[in-house]
């Protein structure tokens, strides 16, 4: 450096240290790509999200192309009558009645200009099919797949298009279920038909399990055509389809599908985006901690050429600049790399996004150019932060004790004062900020938090370095180097803390929910039983009978011991199709959640409506949906009752008592006054504009034993007098055990071969985070946490090489640089794991207050989340230590080096 004269001040000194820090880059290639890993790994994953999300929005013409293909319009005959189509949607209104009989292409064609064309599809088609483990259910759709009008709507993947009703083409997970390769047979659960797979294809709007074959080849007639018009589709054409009460779509840019129409917004969720907000603060703070050893380091190493430009006439401020500049060419380049891979991370799978998780085929390839520019920013961001603490430190060195290479120590009194004060307000800040829920002032107040914790770690480490006086000798120069060099010591474990603070909250979340979970519980079902749902009837197979379902299940390894019918009410014979038919009991003015006198409610008035029943709507409680909408309305005489409730001894018989003396029998006691409730019998036909009401008397009788879920048990009798009948609906299974998972597919696929049945098995308990993923969230983070501790150890170990050598002058033995190592990982990672520990816990409870808070105000009140300590990764973390000090042990020589050193 020349001493001719001080560096300019200005934009000059900014390009000076831009060009340093770019030569100091490529000097230290080992620490730059440190760095550049820290950078880039988030800005890739959030470029890989937003360009995937992007991609996977599809435009208004890649919708429709996927619905209407190649043709001009995508027609559906709706009702007998005229109908007031909704411009640019499917809905409608009509007096008329819906239309039942089958529509032919000519009917169809002759309401076109002449010369269109139009192909018949089917949209909704299932068949049961025999599969090598027994029998399933498989969309089916009738479409002509080589017709140049279907392109977009299937692609033919390999083979030929079916061309009779003999052949079928099926996508290549319905040739996984069925275990056959194009060119073999498929056959009917009835045995009365066989396909031939001719080809493969993949419908891009749904990738899934589904087949293909000419509409001729279904029982279904056609429900939806497709038109190719010779002519421009205008207003005209569509009020003379619509009056014939057919309803007309068309792609965007015609002329009944303006595009200029603003797109429908739809309302913000305001708690996805707080937790949003929280997440990438949180998580911006985690990597400019987990960057900031390295640019610590950094300036260690660089203390002489710092020093110099001091001594040339370089001020504070332009050794700041220094400083950040290394930030901002490193956050430049993480930014870019970043971008690149993510981008091309994001192209690369596109073809497994789409079949793991979107379930269609994405559009085109588009990368969200608005959030990537927000992204680089962001990284930009996070490089300056990371060098801002060493670009102070740099500022406010010794120029003598720089150019001579020693350091002197450090006292951290005020950084002590400093870092209790700031995460004293931080806490302050945070939990007034839950209580208001105030997402940007808890996020602020957790990192003050965080970093006031930060501040008091070297004096934390200070006293433990007293504490510590009795200790071997590499035990005591590890604590007093990590208490002096405040620098280089609190970025390293701060970067240990970041790590395992996201750990614990994450887990601590998991468990809350879990907890909060559990504690909204109620089945339906008692454990191990299984109900058995049919979703489609085949009207050419006897029905099944309790005694014949019975079979089926022991044969298949299920240990029944009762069945019984399930039924469920609804319109009795007689009735004019496309009506609708249910009922409810009342809830009577003594079951009324009592209101609170004033408003807001007080906490004994909400801790009085949390235990009282009346108060517990539906959307509180969490129940397991084993049967017709897990809490529905079923008719029953006696058989089904003990099977569905668990109800049992003298509770037991006077239920069946009521329901044979034609009563209604439910599970709360509040609903029955005097041994009698009122029902509520609905009835709604097509023309009606809303449904008639008529009221019952019934007897009534709450149950005091088995399962309290939310359920009404009609009796025939009951249904006699609403004029409703029941409608069978499938079975219920009692079991000695539960079935094995084996047993459950065997006894579905023997179902099968009947009619098609979705079995479930009542479960033995509240649904939990499944193992497996706890362990791996804990083996994560702690790999995560082990991943910081090293590098920030492996650091801290390379600033204080020189103290190895002065070790070796003067006689220490082999063993102490090993030993040297170990410690030193020790009082990181250990200082680091616990401190992350306490702000991970903290900031869990704080977010969990503020969600909690945000619903403190509705009523009835909902249940809060408690704050549970995640056990499992606690246990993983705490561990981490141990790990830390024997990787630094095995991976340290024990041969003391001798170089020369500079004082």
């Amino acid at each position: 450096m020349s001493p001719a004269g001080p560096l300019r001040v200005g934009f000059g000194s900014w390009r000076a240290a831009v060009r340093i820090a770019w030569r100091e880059s490529r000097r230290a290639r080992g620490r730059t790509a440190l760095i550049l890993a820290m950078i880039t790994l988030p800005v890739l994953a959030l470029t890989f999200a937003a360009a995937t999300w992007d991609m996977f929005q599809l435009t208004p013409q890649e919708e429709a192309v996927r619905r209407l293909g190649a043709a001009d319009v995508q027609l559906r005959w709706a009702t007998d009558g005229p109908l007031r189509q909704v411009p640019n949607d499917a809905s409608y209104g009509s007096e008329a009645p819906a239309r039942q009989r089958p529509v032919t292409v000519a009917e169809l064609a002759a309401l076109l200009p002449a010369n269109s064309r139009v192909v018949p599809l089917v949209e909704q088609s299932r068949l049961r099919l025999v599969t090598p483990d027994g029998v399933t259910s498989m969309q089916v759709r009738g479409i002509e797949v080589g017709d140049p009008l279907v392109r977009g709507i299937v692609r033919l993947r390999s083979g030929r298009a079916p061309r009779g009703p003999g052949e079928v083409a099926a996508t290549g997970p319905a040739l996984r279920r069925l275990g056959v390769a194009p060119g073999g047979t498929v056959t009917l659960a009835d045995g009365s038909r066989t396909f031939r797979v001719v080809g493969v294809v993949e419908f891009p709007a749904e990738l899934g399990e589904m087949l293909a074959v000419p509409p001729a080849g279904l029982a279904e007639p056609p429900d939806v055509w497709l038109a190719d018009i010779p002519v421009p589709v205008g207003p005209d054409l569509v009020r003379r389809l619509n009056a014939q009460g057919v309803l007309v779509e068309t792609a965007p840019g015609s002329p009944v599908y303006p595009t200029d129409e603003p797109p429908a917004v739809g309302p913000v969720d305001q708690e996805s985006v707080s937790l949003s907000v929280l997440v990438g603060g949180l998580g911006l703070l985690e990597v400019v901690l987990l960057a900031g050893p390295a640019f610590a380091v950094g300036v260690r190493r660089r203390q002489r050429e710092l020093a110099l430009v001091a001594a040339n006439g370089g001020t504070p401020a332009q050794l700041r600049r220094i400083v950040l500049a290394d930030g901002l060419v490193l956050g430049l380049a993480g930014a870019g790399l970043g971008l690149a891979l993510g981008a091309a991370a994001a192209v690369a799978a596109r073809p497994l996004v789409a079949e793991l998780l979107y379930q269609h085929r994405p559009g085109g390839y588009r990368f969200f150019p608005e959030a990537l520019v927000a992204i680089a920013t962001l990284a930009v961001l996070t490089g300056v932060l990371a060098a801002l603490v060493p670009a102070y430190t740099a500022g406010r060195q010794d120029v003598v004790a720089g150019l001579t290479g020693r350091r002197g120590a450090t006292r951290s009194r005020r950084w002590l004062v400093l870092g209790l004060c700031l995460a004293g307000t931080g806490s302050v800040t945070a939990a007034l900020a839950a209580t208001r829920v105030s997402t940007w002032g808890i996020l602020i107040g957790l990192v003050l938090g965080e970093i006031g914790l930060v501040l008091c770690t070297p004096s934390l480490v200070g006293l433990l370095g007293r504490l510590g006086r009795g200790a071997p000798l590499a035990l005591r120069i590890a604590l007093r180097d990590t208490s002096r060099n405040r620098a280089a010591a609190a970025p390293a474990i701060s970067a240990v803390l970041a790590a395992v603070a996201g750990s614990v909250a994450t887990g601590a979340w998991l468990a809350s929910d879990e907890a909060l979970t559990a504690a909204r519980y109620q089945p339906t079902l008692p454990p191990g039983y299984v109900t058995a749902i049919r979703s489609e009837a085949d009207p050419g197979n006897p029905p099944l009978t309790p005694e014949s379902v019975g079979e089926l299940a022991r044969g298949a390894g299920v240990a029944a011991t009762a069945v019984a019918t399930l039924s469920v009410p609804g319109c009795g014979p007689g009735t004019a199709p496309g009506a609708s038919c249910w009922l409810a009991v009342r809830r009577p003015a003594v079951a009324a959640c009592p209101e609170p006198a004033r408003w807001p409610p007080s906490a004994a008035e909400r801790e009085r409506a949390r235990t009282d029943p009346r108060c517990r709507s539906a959307d509180g409680v969490y129940y397991y949906d084993t049967f017709y909408l897990g809490m529905g309305t079923v008719v029953d005489d006696g058989p089904a009752l003990p099977l569905m409730t668990g109800a049992s001894g003298d509770d037991l018989a006077r239920a069946t008592a009521v329901l044979r003396a034609g009563g209604v029998v439910i599970a709360e006691p509040w609903l029955v006054v005097d041994g009698r409730v009122t029902v509520e019998v609905y009835r709604n036909t097509v023309d009606s504009r809303s449904p008639e009401l008529v009221t019952l008397d019934l007897p009534g009788y709450a149950l005091t034993t088995g399962l309290r879920a939310s359920r009404e048990i009609y009796s025939p009798g009951a249904l006699a007098q609403a004029g409703l009948a029941g409608h069978d609906i499938g079975f219920v299974l009692g079991t000695s055990a539960a079935p094995t998972d084996a047993a459950q597919k065997r006894f579905t696929g023997a179902l099968a071969r009947h009619d098609d049945y979705q079995v479930l098995v009542g479960p033995d308990g509240p649904p939990t985070t499944p193992a497996p993923f706890g362990l791996v969230l804990a083996v994560a983070a702690g790999l995560v946490t082990l991943g910081a501790a090293g590098i920030a150890t492996g650091l801290a170990a390379a600033e204080g090489r020189a103290d190895l050598t002065t070790l070796a002058a003067v006689g220490a033995s082999p063993g102490v640089r090993r030993t040297l190592a170990v410690s030193r990982a020790g009082v990181i990672a250990g200082v680091g794991t616990l401190l992350g520990i306490v702000a991970g816990l903290g900031a869990a409870g704080t977010i969990l207050t503020a969600i909690n808070r945000a619903y403190a105000d509705t009523w009835p009140p909902t249940d809060p989340y408690p704050l549970v300590v995640p056990w499992l990764p606690l246990g993983v973390l705490l561990v981490v230590p141990l790990l830390a000090m024997l990787g630094a042990g095995l991976l340290t020589r024990s041969r003391l080096p001798i170089e020369r050193r500079v004082d």
